[in-house]
C-alpha cells in the first residue's frame, strides 16, 4: 500500500481528535519528510511506523512533547486500512529498529504503553524530572526560632487572625529546601517574596551568590526593577543589599550561543551560582528548563515565579503547569505542615504524603487591584473557565476600567481604533526626552491574537502608522523613522540586545536616528540602527510577546471570527497585562469561544513528578 505522505499536499487528520490536538489541521511537509526517512530506516514493509513518525513530529510542532497512540489506533488517516490497535502497534514499533524504549537509543521512544516521544524530547523530559525531583528532596537546616522571629518582622500579622499568610509560607518553604514554585496571578507579590528570601537568605547565609532570569530580556528588566523596589522597601529590617543584582536570560546566563554546539554551562560546567531565581517560569521550554537544571551545581537553590494560568511557551512543554499539578491549592505532607505549625503558627491544609507539592505555594490575594476592579473580575472569570460570570460582568454595567466593543457590529473597525491609538501613543510620541519617551510608551499597548491579517499584528502595525501619520505625530520614510518603536525579535550577544528588548528609534541632536533601549539604571543605551538584530514594529504586538510585561492601559482586539489560537490562557494573560484600563474589541461569541477552549499539552512531566510523591513517607 502506497504510504499518504507520498501524496502532495499533506492530508487532513480525522475529525476525532483528542482536546488540544488541533482537529482539522494538516500535516506540514516537515512531518511528512520525518515520516518518510522514518519508513525508510525501518524494516521493509512495517505498517504504521510513518504514520507514528508523522503524528508526533506534528504533535511535538503543535508544542505537545509527545503524542498518544491510543488516540489514533484503530483509525484510518488516510482513508485506507485502519491502524493497529495499541498494543500491536506499539510492537511494530519496537520491532522495526526505529522506536525503542526508554534507555535505548532510538530516534523515537515508547514510554509506557502508548505516549511516544522524539528522543531528544523524551531526554528532556527525563533530565528535567530526575532534577525536580533531587532539588525537591534536597533540604536546609536553620533555627527555626530565629527565623520565626524574622518572618514575624517581614510580615505583619494578617488582619483576619486565622488567615494565612501565603507570601510568609512561600518564603519559609523556599529557605527550607533547595526548590521553590511559587506561583500567582498579577500582583499577587510574588516579587515580595523573591526580595524578603533574598534578604533572608543573605542575613542566614552571608551573601549568597544570586543569579535572576527570565525567558526573556524584556522581563529579565522587569524583574531586576521590580527586585530592586521591593528589595529597597525591605532594606529598613537592616539586611543586606540586592541592588546591586542584575537579572539576563536564562540563554545568556547559561551561555546559549547561536551556533556554538554547547552551552558555557552544563552539568559538566555547572553554574556558579548558590541560588537561581526564574521569573515568568510559564514561558519556559522543556528544553530550556532542562538545561538550566542539569546545570545547577551541587547544593544549589532554584525558585521558579510565575503565573501558571499563563500562556505556556512557544516551544514544546508546559513545565510550570506540570510541575503545580491539576489542583489549584496543594495538600501538603505531614512534615511540611508540622514545619510551618512550628515556624509561623499556621495550620496548613495536609493529608498527602512527601512530594512536589511541599515545594508549591499559589498566591490569590491580588494587591495590584481594587475590590471593584473590572480587570481583576474578568480575569478571574476567564481563568475559572466561566463564560456565564464574562457574561455577566459585561451586562451590569459596572467594569468602570474595562470597555468591550463588539467590532464585528462596527462600520470601521479602522475609524474605531483610530481615537484610541492616538490617546495612547501621543504622550510618547510628542515628548522630547528620549528616557521619558521610553517611560511613557511603556504605558500603553495594542495586543492580539494573531500575527497576520487586518487583526494581528502585521495589520494593526500598519493601521496604527497611518492613523499616527494623518494626525501628524511621525513621517514615516522608509523602514527607520524617528518614533518607530521596536521589538527585538532574536538574541544578538554582540550588541547585548536580546528577544523581547524593546527600543525607540529617535533622531539625536546632530540629526542621526538610532536606535534607544533601557541601560543600567537611568541611563539609556543608543544602538546604530544598522546594527539591530531581527526586530518589528511594536506598535501591536501579540499576547504571547507580552508576557513579562506590563502596562497601566491595554487595548486587546481578537479577530471577529473564533480561531483555535484564542485559548482561556491567551485571553487570561492579555486581559492581565492593564494595570488600570482595558479597552476589549471582540464579540460576546468569540470571547464565550476563547474561555471555553483550554490549552492541554500532552506531556509525561506530570505523571514523573506526582510518581515520586506517591513513594513518599
Amino acid at each position: 500500500m502506497e504510504a499518504p505522505w507520498d501524496d502532495r499536499p499533506a492530508y487532513p487528520l480525522p475529525g476525532s481528535l483528542p482536546p488540544g490536538s488541533g482537529a482539522g489541521k494538516l500535516f506540514e511537509p516537515i512531518d511528512l519528510q520525518f515520516a518518510r526517512l522514518m519508513e525508510k530506516m525501518a524494516a521493509q514493509g512495517t505498517r504504521g511506523v510513518g504514520e507514528a513518525a508523522a503524528l508526533v513530529s506534528r504533535f511535538t510542532r503543535l508544542g505537545h512533547t509527545c503524542v498518544d497512540l491510543g488516540a489514533y489506533a484503530g483509525l484510518s488517516l488516510d482513508g485506507g486500512a485502519a491502524l493497529p490497535d495499541v498494543s500491536a502497534w506499539r510492537e511494530i514499533l519496537l520491532s522495526s529498529g526505529v522506536a525503542g524504549e526508554p534507555g535505548e537509543y532510538r530516534p523515537l521512544v515508547i514510554d509506557g504503553s502508548s505516549r511516544l516521544y522524539l528522543w531528544r524530547y523524551w531526554s528532556y523530559q527525563q533530565t528535567l524530572a530526575e532534577g525536580l525531583l533531587a532539588l525537591s528532596r534536597g533540604e536546609a537546616a536553620f533555627d527555626e526560632g530565629e527565623v520565626g522571629r524574622t518572618l514575624s518582622g517581614l510580615f505583619p500579622a494578617p488582619a483576619e487572625k486565622a488567615a494565612i499568610d501565603w507570601q510568609k509560607v512561600a518564603v519559609l518553604l523556599a529557605l527550607k529546601g533547595r526548590l521553590s514554585i511559587v506561583t500567582g496571578g498579577p500582583g499577587t507579590g510574588k516579587t515580595t517574596v523573591v526580595a524578603k528570601l533574598l534578604a533572608l537568605l543573605g542575613a542566614a547565609a552571608g551573601r549568597p551568590d544570586v543569579a535572576l532570569a527570565a525567558p526573556t530580556g524584556k522581563a529579565a528588566q522587569r524583574m531586576e526593577e521590580a527586585v530592586r523596589k521591593t528589595f529597597a522597601e525591605t532594606s529598613a529590617t537592616g539586611f543586606p543589599d540586592c541592588r546591586e543584582l542584575r537579572a539576563s536570560t536564562l540563554h545568556r546566563l547559561l551561555g546559549i550561543v547561536p551556533g556554538r554546539a554547547r552551552a558555557r554551562h552544563s552539568q559538566s560546567r555547572p553554574l556558579p551560582h548558590d541560588v537561581v531565581v526564574v521569573d515568568e517560569a510559564s514561558m519556559v521550554s522543556l528544553a530550556l528548563m532542562s538545561r538550566l537544571v542539569g546545570a545547577l551545581k551541587p547544593g544549589s537553590r532554584l525558585v521558579l515565579v510565575g503565573d501558571r494560568n499563563q500562556l505556556a511557551s512557544v516551544e514544546p512543554g508546559h513545565v510550570m503547569g506540570d510541575i503545580c499539578g491539576e489542583t489549584a491549592a496543594p495538600r501538603y505532607s505531614p512534615g511540611t505542615c508540622a514545619l510551618v505549625r512550628r515556624v509561623a503558627g499556621y495550620e496548613l491544609p495536609g493529608g498527602r504524603p512527601r512530594g512536589m507539592q511541599d515545594c508549591l505555594v499559589e498566591l490569590k490575594t491580588a494587591y495590584r487591584f481594587g475590590p471593584d476592579s473590572g480587570i481583576r473580575a474578568l480575569g478571574e472569570a476567564v481563568k475559572n473557565g466561566d463564560p456565564g460570570a464574562c457574561r455577566e460582568l459585561f451586562s451590569s454595567g459596572g467594569m468602570t476600567d474595562v470597555l468591550v466593543s463588539d467590532h464585528g457590529k462596527i462600520a470601521s473597525f479602522s475609524r474605531a481604533l483610530e481615537p484610541v491609538v492616538l490617546e495612547g501613543y501621543a504622550p510618547f510620541l510628542e515628548e522630547t526626552d528620549a528616557a521619558v519617551r521610553l517611560t511613557l510608551f511603556g504605558g500603553f499597548r495594542v495586543l492580539c491574537a494573531l500575527r497576520e491579517g487586518p487583526y494581528g499584528v502585521s495589520g494593526l502595525n500598519r493601521l496604527i502608522e497611518k492613523a499616527l501619520a494623518a494626525s501628524g505625530l511621525i513621517r514615516p520614510s522608509g523602514l527607520h523613522y524617528h518614533g518607530r518603536p521596536v521589538l527585538v525579535t532574536a538574541n544578538d550577544y554582540a550588541m547585548n540586545l536580546f528577544n523581547g528588548d524593546i527600543g525607540l528609534v529617535l533622531r539625536d541632536e546632530n540629526g542621526e536616528l538610532g536606535c534607544f533601549f533601557p541601560g543600567p539604571g537611568a541611563a539609556l543605551r543608543k544602538v546604530s540602527v544598522a546594527r539591530l538584530p531581527e526586530h518589528e514594529t511594536a506598535y501591536a504586538m501579540t499576547v504571547h510577546k507580552s508576557q513579562g510585561s506590563e502596562f497601566s492601559k491595554v487595548a486587546l482586539v481578537l479577530p471577529p471570527g473564533d480561531s483555535p489560537v484564542l485559548t482561556r490562557e491567551l485571553l487570561y494573560t492579555g486581559i492581565t497585562r492593564a494595570r488600570e484600563h482595558l479597552d476589549l474589541w471582540a464579540s460576546p461569541g468569540v470571547i464565550a469561544s476563547a474561555v471555553a477552549r483550554r490549552t492541554e499539552r500532552i506531556s509525561g512531566l506530570g505523571d514523573l513528578l506526582a510518581r515520586d510523591g506517591k513513594k513518599g513517607p
